[in-house]
């Protein structure tokens, strides 16, 4: 076992550095928090030093660490222990000195939560170097009215009694009993979702309902969920140091062993929380992207998604230990050579550089095929809304076939396009096209540009609304901004679906406001005045 004395050592006599090494010789039976005779000498040694003296023990009644701080506080060394797992206790307990305050600080108990320690405890170290009580605490495996921290009540070193192995043991058992989804593998994500947002708690709720929905489409199982209302987000945590403690806590009580952040992440955030956290991050981009893989079924679709995650991932690769290795050295390799991070950096810009020529292939042949359409005159109709409104139902009623179409976001990524006839006789073409979403990331919408190049080439836009959504109106708002940055010179005609689900009075008072058509893309009988209207729009069109 190593005799370091961890922290700011420099100062110290050889003397006052051995007393400090052998701290680590005693040993404390596994049944007691500490002994009295370990409090005196560290109460001794640090009034002595006038510093903080810390000791890291395990379950074993070991001594693991020994930290020398300053006068006001210590700074706990990095623990490699292959005990951190997911959903436990790390197998360590913390006992350090105060010299000028009782009980615990914020500190501390940060430190506890992000250290998932057994037990956190400050030794009161008195004027004539005898200890104090000592103060302890421990996460809960619940909250409660009090917060996530228990508390034993401050003792003096010899009023210690021997159930401390008993706390522990009833502490995880606890923690194992009110753990929920049991029912998921512990091979399956368990994410916690984490929202930070400047506006109103209603709108925060909203975000997260819809990173909800993400996930679940993504096949991920939601164990928790945290938010936080912040001016601007920490630009290294994201999220405050006590939300930052709540969202550990929550993890290890729930086994997750991912974070879905709302927002979008840098590079240095993510590696940030991945470090004090232990757990996979990822942010709503990543988790859009992952849906996108998951649901790419053509060749054509899939090259967009794997588009959009190289170019999502470029500026994120960083260096690993052994990244800076040179490669090209040697005879004929003279000189600096090539890191591994460059020579990284640079097949992901030849590989994307590859699928966009790929790309520009595929929009020449949606080009010849677009050609082939407007020689035989038939006009287009381009399916677009929020994902999830019912775009590919209504084109599988329209046109009688079976496409999928399920009740998750991005059901659908292929663009399909069928022939449908309208009351008047005449034929026109539907296409469906890839549903959009509040902030959809910039990759995406660079990779799609080939299917969005349909909506240039149609002569009507329908935009489909679930009008039984609590939020469509914001929706409305989402799909019509990216629609202008798109700068489309299209006309659209506002649909709203799913009116089987909301009274008809609402349904009326949302026509009138917004002069739109109302449908429920289930029920073909809702259909003909849809028809009707887009029938004489064309008609006026060809006339004009």
């Amino acid at each position: 076992m190593s005799r370091t004395v961890y922290g700011p050592t420099s100062g110290l006599s050889p003397s006052e550095i051995r007393a400090l090494e052998r701290l680590y010789r005693r040993r404390i039976p596994p049944d007691y928090l500490i002994t009295h005779e370990l409090c005196r000498e560290m109460a001794r040694l640090s009034r002595e030093l006038n510093r903080q003296i810390g000791i890291l023990i395990n379950r074993r009644g070991e001594i693991e660490y020994v930290i020398l701080g300053s006068y006001h506080q210590i700074v706990i060394p990095e623990i490699a222990r292959a005990r951190k797992a997911s959903g436990r206790l790390l197998g360590l307990r913390c006992i350090h000195t105060h010299l000028s305050h009782e009980g615990l600080d914020q500190d501390d108990l940060l430190d506890l939560a992000f250290l998932r320690l057994d037990t956190m405890s400050a030794l009161e170290v008195r004027a004539d170097g005898l200890p104090g009580r000592l103060h302890t605490a421990y996460l809960l495996p619940r909250r409660d009215e009090n917060g996530y921290y228990g508390y034993l009540d401050p003792a003096y070193p010899w009023e210690l009694r021997d159930d401390f192995r008993r706390l522990i043991e009833s502490l995880e058992e606890e923690l194992e009993r009110v753990r929920p989804l049991k029912e998921v593998s512990d091979r399956e994500d368990r994410a916690l979702l984490v929202a930070v947002h400047p506006g109103p708690r209603a709108l925060m709720e909203e975000r997260l309902a819809e990173l909800r929905e993400l996930a679940r489409t993504a096949g991920v199982a939601v164990v928790g969920e945290v938010l936080q209302r912040r001016s601007a987000p920490d630009p290294r945590y994201v999220v405050g140091k006590g939300k930052l403690s709540e969202i550990i806590i929550q993890a290890m009580q729930t086994s997750a062993n991912l974070l879905i952040f709302d927002g979008e992440l840098s590079p240095s955030q993510v590696r940030a929380l991945t470090e004090i956290t232990d757990l996979r991050v990822i942010d709503r981009t990543q988790l859009i992207l992952d849906i996108f893989a998951q649901r790419a079924r053509s060749r054509e679709g899939k090259i967009q998604v794997e588009m959009a995650q190289l170019k999502y991932m470029l500026p994120r690769l960083r260096a690993k230990d052994d990244a800076f290795s040179r490669l090209t050295g040697g005879i004929g390799g003279r000189g600096p050579g090539e890191t591994k991070l460059e020579v990284d950096r640079r097949r992901i810009r030849e590989r994307i550089a590859r699928l966009e020529k790929e790309l520009r292939e595929i929009s020449k042949q949606r080009g010849l095929r677009r050609k082939r359409r407007r020689r035989k005159g038939l006009p287009v109709v381009a399916l677009v809304g929020y994902t999830n409104a019912g775009k590919t139902t209504l084109l599988n009623t329209l046109s009688g076939e079976d496409f999928l179409a399920e009740d998750k976001l991005f059901a659908t990524l292929d663009p399909a396009t069928r022939r449908v006839y309208l009351p008047n006789g005449k034929t026109v073409l539907f296409t469906d096209t890839v549903g959009f979403i509040r902030d959809l990331p910039r990759e995406l919408r660079k990779a799609f540009q080939a299917t969005l190049e349909e909506l240039y080439e149609a002569d009507l836009l329908l935009h489909l609304v679930d009008i039984s959504h609590p939020h469509f109106e914001e929706h409305i708002q989402a799909v019509e901004e990216i629609l202008d940055e798109m700068e489309l010179g299209v006309e659209r005609l506002l649909v709203f679906n799913k009116i089987d689900r909301v009274s008809p009075e609402e349904v009326l008072a949302y026509r009138r406001r917004y002069q739109a058509e109302a449908i429920s893309a289930l029920d073909p009988r809702t259909l003909p005045p849809l028809l009707s209207r887009i029938a004489l729009f064309l008609d006026r069109r060809a006339s004009a």
